[in-house]
């Protein structure tokens, strides 16, 4: 049986953000998504997330980009002078590499961001991260140990395969980067194995993160493979002011586009794939 599970990321990042994703689940197969505790558009995605019981709710755990939850003074090693978190993973992990930054201020800004997310009350299915920060080393034993705090089952493992490239215009810099962020997630999920959580089989959306045209969701469903597959997205509207606020290059609203696509909704029923939340993992 082949099942899937559409998860859309930055919940919480922005509200033209937000507005996409749940449009995304409403009006499309979006079927999970990940929130953002420390998030500009935090206040504005919990009510969403509650109106959509059925749309899955992860922990985005977020180390690069924003602004903490916990008081910059509590956090040194992870801030800059004005209690900014580094604004790149480049940068992180040059400082994390170095060893300036210290393991004890990760695990307590990410433990504040879960405890804010279950306390508004939503049920949390799976933890991921912005940036895949989750999955370096002695970051993932954090996330493990909040996984099993906060009786979470499940961790995403970005580790798409190496020779996928599914028809997207990559560059040589991109396939190093998947390549090494695949070795990483390997290694991470036998330690997640090994302490009882469980993960996707497969994943796909790293080659073409914000680029997930139609065109490329459709190359992924028609050659899914058996298993439990998760396809990771970054939905949104209104991309032109999207555009002048964050300088990722995302097509937001052609993912969007593809979510919603009646094309790929018919792939899938003919194709006889089962789509599911993080939510439904180890339910067999």
């Amino acid at each position: 049986m082949k099942r899937l599970i559409i998860n859309a990321d930055d919940f919480g990042l922005n509200e033209m953000v937000n507005v996409g994703i749940i449009q995304g689940h409403t009006a499309g197969i979006i079927t999970s998504t990940t929130i953002m505790a420390c998030g500009k558009a935090f206040d504005h995605a919990v009510p969403l997330a509650l109106d959509n019981k059925k749309l899955g709710i992860g922990v985005h755990l977020t180390l690069v980009g924003e602004r903490p939850v916990c008081n910059p003074s509590t956090i040194p090693s992870l801030v800059d002078k004005e209690g900014f978190l580094s604004p790149q993973y480049p940068q992180f992990l040059k400082r994390f590499c170095l060893g300036q930054i210290k393991l004890d201020d990760i695990k307590k800004e990410l433990t504040a961001q879960v405890q804010k997310v279950a306390d508004c009350g939503l049920p949390i299915t799976h933890l991921d991260s912005h940036q895949h920060m989750h999955i370096v080393p002695g970051i993932i034993d954090i996330t493990i140990e909040l996984a099993k705090k906060f009786s979470i089952k499940a961790v995403r493992i970005p580790s798409e395969p190496y020779l996928f490239l599914g028809g997207y215009p990559f560059s040589t810099s991109r396939i190093v980067a998947r390549a090494g962020l695949t070795c990483l997630a390997r290694i991470a999920r036998k330690k997640i194995i090994e302490r009882g959580l469980i993960a996707p089989n497969h994943f796909f959306g790293m080659l073409a993160g914000g680029n997930m045209h139609e065109e490329f969701l459709l190359q992924i469903i028609n050659k899914l493979p058996e298993g439990i597959s998760e396809i990771m997205m970054h939905p949104g509207v209104n991309e032109s002011i999207l555009h002048t606020i964050y300088n990722w290059n995302y097509h937001w609203q052609a993912e969007l586009n593809a979510i919603t696509s009646e094309n790929v909704r018919q792939q899938i029923t003919n194709r006889g794939i089962q789509l599911i939340s993080f939510g439904e993992l180890g339910n067999d």
